[in-house]
């Protein structure tokens, strides 16, 4: 996991799909559980849900209050 990483799921929003435009760190459980069932996407987007999932998985979504609070 990079630092900056955590940054962007509180910045950059989902480019596709049923949640298009919300930001990644706001993305349902359900919707990640699913990515990470049926495969994420490559690229930045796919290792960003990816690191989100195991977030929300783990119930640590509170880490990235902080970083909210700064953007």
């Amino acid at each position: 996991m990079n630092p900056e990483d955590l940054e962007k799921l509180v910045t950059l929003r989902m480019p596709f799909g049923k949640h298009a435009g919300w930001l990644i760190a706001d993305l349902p459980g359900p919707y990640l559980n699913w990515f990470a069932r049926e495969g994420f996407p490559d690229g930045q987007i796919g290792r960003l849900l990816q690191l989100m999932h195991e977030i929300d998985h783990n119930g640590l979504s509170g880490l990235l209050d902080p970083l909210r609070q700064r953007t």
